[in-house]
């Protein structure tokens, strides 16, 4: 299970560390193995799965009917994009220069995890994302039972 946020520079050659705080957990949960691909919903932002989360995700993507524009699409961003990543012996995973362009994700970056996954933003999308605000029309009724 990850969780926290980290903020994480990327090197010369596109590799960014795996926190400490995460690297137990990617060892543990997957073998030291980990699978890279777009968020669908979010600009700025890649999704690293440890390597059995993102198995059963793909087949479940894959299952979907491909005759629907948008399965097509999800499919072709997260399954046509994903990058097998093992970490060298320092942590540190290459990201595809591809995902890093198109999600705009350059030196400075911020790596969140999220339960089953870790979210990889660039630093500027993060920012935008984390000052908006939720407003009342947008919360739903699973949410009105949560206790903050």
């Amino acid at each position: 299970m990850f969780q926290g946020e980290t903020a994480v520079t990327l090197d010369d050659k596109g590799r960014v560390s795996i926190p400490a705080t995460h690297r137990e957990a990617v060892s543990k949960l997957s073998g030291n193995r980990l699978v890279a691909t777009y968020n669908p919903f979010e600009h700025g932002c890649l999704w690293l799965f440890p390597e059995k989360e993102w198995e059963q995700l793909r087949d479940e993507v894959n299952a979907l009917s491909k005759a629907k524009t948008v399965h097509r699409n999800l499919q072709m961003k997260l399954v046509g994009a994903a990058t097998p990543l093992e970490p060298d012996g320092n942590g540190r995973v290459l990201l595809p220069a591809s995902q890093r362009s198109a999600a705009g994700i350059e030196k400075k970056a911020v790596l969140l995890g999220m339960g089953n996954k870790l979210e990889l933003w660039s630093e500027q999308a993060h920012l935008a994302k984390i000052r908006e605000t939720i407003n009342e029309e947008q919360i739903t009724e699973d949410m009105l039972d949560l206790k903050f």
